[in-house]
């Protein structure tokens, strides 16, 4: 049975002055709703150019995504991204910030429920006592916060994060990520993040999803989470396949950490014997 979320044979190829680059090929992965799946792989394979495609950030080349039943086509607010980066307007306070997507979401709302709206979702990451002061007077994870929570207030059908915690520091790291899920389980919303952190990807997700590297990435293997909702932390922790689950993780991504010394190898092996051919030529 197809899923909420459909992504079938995903490809993205850039034009390069040597010709054709695949960054991704053949990408296919079908999310239910109310899913929380991780992309996890090594840097450059590939995770962010499928998750800006699904955004319609990034024009897809080959496949397709759809979403409850409509192919995607661009942007739109079925679909709420959060980066690495919040990309706040700094001269804004928090609450217009959020703001400014509501107003584009809840057009013929009134003022007072637009307002409502902002507070609820500002309050629920934890930033009432902080709802008008400037997105530059704010510390990096209240940042991030107003970003997840402009994400929450527009009620996507599906949310997309990309590395949202990576700049954060760990104590701040684990509330938000307790804070997300908490959101994420009430509201049901289908969510697809990209991380490098094994274990975020353990305590947070439903199926962690496996990259291949790049180029030509796609999917290399997919766990399945079987953890119990909602989670703590500490049963998590305490499960006893946890460290199964980790270490076979680990062991794709060292997996693919030879494959990729392998290429390099064989690659400088054939530029030098080029190299000599070219050498051996010019001296007869």
């Amino acid at each position: 049975m197809a899923g909420y979320i459909e992504m079938f044979r995903l490809g993205k190829t850039y034009d390069t002055p040597n010709g054709p680059a695949v960054i991704v090929e053949d990408f296919s992965l079908d999310m239910a709703r109310g899913e929380y799946v991780c992309l996890l792989g090594h840097s450059g394979c590939g995770k962010s150019t499928v998750l800006t495609m699904v955004a319609g950030l990034n024009a897809i080349t080959t496949g397709g995504v759809v979403i409850a039943n409509r192919e995607i086509d661009g942007p739109g607010p079925d679909r709420g991204v959060v980066f690495q980066s919040p990309c706040l307007m700094p001269w804004m306070t928090a609450f217009e910030n959020v703001m400014l997507g509501v107003k584009q979401v809840y057009p013929h709302a009134t003022k007072s429920e637009r307002h409502d709206i902002v507070a609820y979702y500002l309050t629920l990451v934890g930033l009432g006592n902080s709802l008008h002061k400037r997105a530059c007077e704010l510390s990096q994870g209240m940042q991030q916060r107003v970003g997840i929570a402009r994400a929450f207030a527009l009620k996507p059908r599906m949310l997309l994060l990309d590395e949202p915690f990576g700049m954060l520091d760990s104590l701040t790291r684990m509330e938000l990520q307790e804070i997300l899920l908490e959101v994420l389980t009430r509201d049901r919303v289908t969510t697809l993040m990209i991380t490098h952190d094994v274990d975020e990807a353990l305590f947070m997700s439903d199926r962690v999803v496996m990259m291949t590297n790049g180029p030509r990435a796609r999917v290399g293997a997919i766990f399945e989470m079987p953890f119990e909702r909602p989670r703590v932390r500490s049963a998590v922790l305490e499960h006893p396949d946890y460290y199964n689950q980790r270490e076979q993780m680990l062991s794709f991504l060292e997996e693919q950490d030879q494959k990729k010394l392998k290429e390099d190898v064989e690659k400088l092996d054939s530029k030098r014997r080029q190299e000599a051919c070219e050498k051996d030529e010019v001296l007869t």
